[in-house]
């Protein structure tokens, strides 16, 4: 993957070496060109002095072969902006925002940008919204035998019932987050567009669960 960060202070340089230690390419954007001495001398990715949400300089630190982009600087504003550039403009599909204010999270999930707000942010969260589904578990027990994931539902999935997602996918939904808050399910819940679900699986079978999950409900 290539990966656009705008921010390089303690969370957007953290992102962007945990992100190159992943094999993965990264461009670091920020306004202040001593920011980027956070990176350390073993960085390789580019460094970008502008704004993110400047068209030209998300050009120069390739967002059109970007796979995700990530607004982590101080000020709420400019992640937004940023982020819709990134994601109306350029059509990323990957794109989180960091924000201090978590009233804002619901209207900014229904624009389609994933929101993180300051009580709860880590890198390693962004990591974990950035990287393919599958790619980095939330969580894995001390035996490596069952592990947490979180994934936006699928769109086949939209209108079924949860149950039927975790008998085929051989997985169990933890909790649902639905437009900022989070909902224990129960037999007949029901999926929905923008649902973030938290599954628990087997190591062994989480390869086997993805692919359901990305074929859709077996309805026969």
């Amino acid at each position: 993957m290539h990966v656009v960060i705008m921010g390089c202070g303690r969370v957007g340089s953290t992102l962007a070496r945990s992100l190159e230690d992943r094999n993965h390419t990264v461009s670091v954007i920020d306004s202040e060109p001593d920011s980027f001495r956070r990176l350390g001398p073993e960085f390789n990715g580019d460094r970008v002095t502008g704004y993110g949400f400047d068209q030209e300089v998300l050009e120069k630190a390739g967002i059109r072969r970007a796979d995700a982009f990530a607004a982590v600087s101080s000020g709420d504003n400019s992640n937004i902006i940023a982020a819709r550039v990134a994601r109306e403009t350029f059509g990323i599909q990957q794109v989180v925002a960091r924000i201090y204010d978590p009233g804002r999270a619901e209207v900014y999930q229904r624009l389609g940008i994933t929101t993180v707000a300051t009580v709860k942010w880590t890198a390693d969260q962004v990591l974990r919204r950035i990287l393919p589904a599958g790619a980095e578990p939330d969580f894995r027990d001390p035996s490596g035998t069952i592990r947490v994931d979180h994934i936006t539902v699928p769109e086949g999935w939209v209108g079924h019932r949860t149950v039927n997602l975790q008998d085929q996918s051989n997985s169990r939904i933890a909790w649902i987050d639905r437009l900022g808050e989070g909902m224990l399910p129960h037999r007949e819940s029901v999926l929905q567009e923008g649902d973030m679900l938290h599954l628990v699986m087997r190591e062994e079978n989480a390869a086997e669960a993805y692919a359901v999950l990305e074929r859709g409900p077996d309805d026969t």
